[in-house]
């Protein structure tokens, strides 16, 4: 277990060099009421009905608050002109005024027959991201992989679970976390009956075979219900049926012809929302797609394609807002040619297959995150404790 320590210090185990320099930037069940037809319910940003569930007995007073609908105007507001990603800030200082800190977990399942080429590229990149763009520290940045020497660095589930919880550790008003993971990913069958298609989202550790596999529900209640007010978490999430995979209430889907941004209500019985905070979650697909682990985007390395669509919109100025980035991302995916051949990428995810740990772990197949030459088939998605509006400056 990782020994208590103050916010911000140099994650367990101190600092681990990559032993290779900074790496090259990329370049080269049951249908919710509410809805018509019992579809699950739409709502306009600042038209969100009434509070869901009973927050927890210390949570009872963190209610949504009533929003008020901004005039979007006819469509999304122009992009501003491409900047700095980052304020002028001390090191490690948040635009808020507060501290960062960041969990990056890239997993290659390396020997196995399960074995994803893209991953750690994809947790290298990402961190030199948020050095070089947004002035994160490497004392602030708590990296696993299986290159790691240290073995509470190694991406085993219970590592994976620890390193949550000291992410949110000690959090406080103006604090910026960012959780990024780049792996396989998966459903399992969800006895609740929460779930609007029956399934938990869940990702995968390097021991999932023994271990088992982390699911949205214990994602959500270790990485969001404890956020305080003021403080914000983003997460990228770069696996297959990642949708909803931090089981956050409301789903972005984007903006209709009279300029209204429109969320999917996702608000179940039981309270998924933060204590305060902002909790917000860029997905790499839909919960019923897959995600590729190609090299089809950089022309000479595999990456995961959600994250490296990702780095290229913040590295090309295209991440301003909310809006642009997801609108970057989208396009990228979609224009990228993935060559013939039926639809054989390999998937975060979908190329397990069948059925694991006894039938406990259960795997859709969509057949693949590319077809046979055109664009990849993977959307991005955008989820949220509550709607916001998506036109605001992206500040990690």
């Amino acid at each position: 277990a990782y020994p208590p320590q103050p916010y911000g210090a140099a994650p367990p185990g101190g600092p681990a060099p990559y032993g290779g320099g900074a790496p090259a930037p990329y370049g080269g069940g049951a249908p919710m009421p509410g809805g018509p037809f019992g579809a699950p319910a739409f709502v306009p940003f600042g038209g969100m009905p009434g509070a869901y569930g009973q927050p927890p007995p210390q949570q009872q007073q963190q209610q949504y608050p009533a929003y008020v609908a901004p005039a979007f105007g006819p469509g999304p507001r122009p992009m501003a002109a491409p900047g700095p990603m980052a304020p002028s800030m001390p090191p490690g200082v948040h635009a808020g005024g507060g501290r960062k800190k960041a969990l990056i977990i890239g997993i290659s399942y390396r020997g196995s027959q399960n074995e994803l080429q893209g991953c750690l590229n994809d947790a290298k990149c990402m961190q030199y991201m948020l050095k070089t763009r947004f002035n994160f520290q490497d004392a602030q940045i708590l990296m696993m992989n299986e290159e790691q020497r240290d073995p509470t660095r190694i991406p085993y589930r219970n590592n994976i679970i620890q390193g949550m919880q000291w992410l949110v550790m000690d959090a406080r008003p103006g604090d910026s976390l960012f959780f990024h993971y780049s792996g396989h990913g998966g459903q399992s069958r969800d006895s609740s009956g929460e779930e609007i298609d029956g399934f938990n989202e869940t990702i995968l550790p390097l021991d999932f075979k023994r271990a088992g596999e982390i699911v949205d529900d214990d994602i959500n209640r270790i990485l969001v219900r404890p956020l305080p007010q003021g403080v914000t978490l983003h997460a990228v999430v770069d696996a297959c049926h990642s949708g909803t995979v931090m089981d956050l209430p409301f789903v972005w889907q984007g903006i209709d012809f009279r300029g209204q941004q429109q969320w999917r209500d996702e608000r179940s019985r039981t309270y998924k929302g933060t204590a305060g905070g902002d909790a917000i979650c860029f997905s790499g697909c839909d919960d019923n797609q897959t995600s590729a682990d190609t090299n089809a985007l950089s022309k000479t390395t595999s990456t995961g394609a959600m994250t490296f669509a990702f780095i290229q919109a913040v590295e090309s100025g295209k991440a301003t807002t909310y809006v642009s980035l997801m609108e970057s991302m989208r396009a990228l995916l979609k224009s990228t040619k993935t060559g013939g051949g039926g639809g054989g990428m390999p998937s975060l995810g979908g190329g397990l297959g069948g059925l694991l740990l006894g039938g406990a772990f259960m795997l859709l197949q969509q057949g693949g995150a590319g077809g046979g030459g055109g664009g990849l088939t993977q959307i991005p998605q955008i989820s949220s404790d509550k709607p916001f509006d998506l036109n605001r400056p992206l500040i990690l």
